[in-house]
């Protein structure tokens, strides 16, 4: 038997950003297993620091 995969359900309008609270557009994986939700603006302003933690970035709604 064959474990599942477990993935990450899509972005709904329902979903804010952890900043701000406006819409969320991106959910950035963080090695460790955790996640950070942010709106487009805040994803682009903390962009080279994510990468910089090779942090996986996940478009969404």
């Amino acid at each position: 038997m064959q474990p599942g995969t477990l993935t990450r359900p899509e972005l709904t309008a329902a979903d804010r950003c952890d900043r701000c609270g406006a819409a969320a557009k991106v959910r950035a994986v963080l090695p460790s297993g955790g996640e950070l939700l942010f709106c487009g603006h805040h994803a682009r302003a903390h962009a080279a620091k994510l990468r910089e933690l090779d942090v996986e970035l996940q478009s969404g709604a």
